[in-house]
């Protein structure tokens, strides 16, 4: 097996970046805990329990929860895929740069592009689920136009705090990481412990959910319970240029990101499943939001109001994170000139040192989205349905770049190495993302075709969209930034810290 030797010497941040082609525009200012917090409240497992835990049961009954296990071992493989790329490539943007850099210009173009406009609508789907309990604390009733207000409001507070700079931005964060920690782990071991009305055996029983047909349909149709959560740890990657060392920390932030916030899951979907009064209810698809009742019968009244609190605390955070990462993503995509307005975009405030134009962007298209949808609330189900397959699909677009510099001799030469084990986690990481995209696209069964195929007429739209400009518009050829070049910076970088790769065995390929 080919091994490195540990460099003598490793490239301090700005040299980092100076080799793959950038100059430093940001402050360092975000350490290892507000990484972690960042892509730990953008993935946000209270908002994702929350919002799937009654569709989860009644399609799936309680051995639902398993996805989540499932899930999150399949999103630990592409995290340590992804900790690998950005450990050679800390630069802002994630998944855009990560692409170019792995495959060329074209296929960043529209990696990116997928993945921008699931960023964009999971900002909106977000905001709207978390104007509910905005709406429940502050003793508002739920109508059309006081979600709409809430939900502008949210994105309004989240630009003001992005704006304020990135110092900011972490304490946010960690504020919000706290809430979830309270919301989700706390809650849910007090119900585990204090609560519980089911046995722990229910996690095995269908309570029936299949009826005349097989379970296994039943099981593979609940599969959101998991695929909905696990991702957001890829924005640990997004504002790679305002963490302090980044190819080490975001590595490390990425998979302590997929693990607590699996654990999290888990205590909080296991406890809703075990302190339920009427379990029967919610499985048979009577109670469509049975968690605030659960709640109320086991906290008590003032308990829920403060789990409440800690909700919209957590909403806050998550809707912030989302803002941050899809603004380094455009500023990204923008300073290589890669998208239309690319100079206005890649502009950086002098004072707070962050993209406020990027971020302007990312605030407004999501109001316009949140109007539409008070004009046609149907349209929240499909924004939230492509958001997650988009991000899917650009996740694994990475992933097979990765793969398909690795079969040509490519080595990753930052600090974060899976060594040996590298090709074999990428190819599995594959099969699973493949998978899961096949779960994700399989159309309803409602017999309305627009209902059961809105998850791929959503994508198809953003696909040829996005063709349609590349081969009119050409943006790659108007960029000059560096494209398909993993196995020369690895070289270079090997090269700059004395590091000597071994050639006691062929490479892979």
């Amino acid at each position: 097996m080919s091994q490195e030797t540990t460099p003598p010497n490793h490239l301090g941040d700005d040299e980092h970046l100076g080799v793959l082609g950038y100059e430093g525009s940001f402050n360092r200012s975000m350490s290892l805990w507000a990484n972690f917090a960042l892509g730990f409240t953008y993935l946000s497992p209270l908002v994702g329990v929350y919002s799937l835990f009654a569709l989860a049961l009644s399609v799936g009954g309680p051995p639902s929860i398993w996805w989540i296990v499932i899930v999150g071992a399949g999103q630990l493989l592409v995290s340590l895929v992804f900790g690998e790329v950005v450990s050679q490539y800390p630069i802002h943007g994630g998944i855009y740069p990560w692409a170019r850099r792995l495959w060329g210009r074209r296929y960043a173009w529209m990696a990116a592009w997928v993945y921008i406009w699931a960023m964009i609508v999971t900002i909106t789907a977000v905001s709207e689920y978390g104007s509910g309990f905005l709406a429940s604390l502050l003793g508002i009733e739920i109508t059309p136009m006081s979600t709409l207000l809430l939900t502008l409001g949210l994105l309004v507070l989240a630009l003001v705090f992005n704006f304020s700079g990135t110092k900011t931005l972490a304490r946010v964060a960690q504020i919000g990481l706290a809430a979830e920690l309270v919301g989700v782990i706390g809650v849910g071991l007090y119900l585990l412990i204090f609560q519980r009305k089911q046995e722990f055996s229910v996690f095995f029983d269908t309570m029936g959910v299949e009826g005349d047909g097989s379970y296994a349909a039943a099981f593979l149709g609940a599969a959101l319970a998991g695929l909905f959560l696990f991702y957001g740890f890829e924005a640990c990657g997004d504002v790679a240029e305002e963490v302090a060392n980044p190819a080490r920390r975001i590595p490390k932030a990425m998979i302590m990101t997929i693990l607590v916030g699996g654990v999290s899951a888990l205590f909080s979907f296991g406890g809703y499943v075990l302190a339920a009064p009427d379990l029967a209810s919610i499985v048979a698809g009577d109670d469509m939001d049975p968690i605030p009742g659960i709640l109320e019968a086991t906290l008590g009244p003032v308990g829920a109001k403060v789990f409440l609190v800690v909700a919209v605390t957590a909403f806050i955070s998550c809707v912030l994170s989302l803002q941050a990462a899809a603004s380094r993503l455009l500023y990204s995509f923008a300073r290589d000139g890669m998208i239309p307005g690319h100079r206005w975009l890649s502009k950086v405030s002098p004072r707070s040192k962050v993209p406020t134009n990027a971020l302007i962007v990312a605030c407004t298209i999501p109001v316009i989205l949140a109007v539409l949808i008070y004009f046609e609330a149907t349209l929240l189900t499909a924004v939230t349905s492509f958001a997650v397959l988009g991000i899917y699909v650009a996740f694994q677009m990475v992933v097979l770049a990765a793969l398909r510099q690795r079969l040509k001799g490519w080595k990753p030469a930052g600090p974060f190495s899976l060594g040996g084990l590298g090709l074999i986690v990428n190819i599995v990481a594959l099969a699973y993302g493949v998978f899961a995209m096949i779960l994700l696209a399989m159309p309803g069964t409602s017999g309305t075709f627009f209902t059961d195929w809105i998850v791929l007429i959503g994508l198809g739209v953003v696909v040829v969209s996005g063709l349609l400009y590349l081969f009119i518009a050409r943006p790659d050829r108007k960029s000059d930034a560096p494209a398909g070049d993993a196995i020369a910076v690895a070289d270079e970088i090997r090269a700059r810290t004395g590091a000597v790769a071994a050639v006691n065995a062929p490479t892979a390929g």
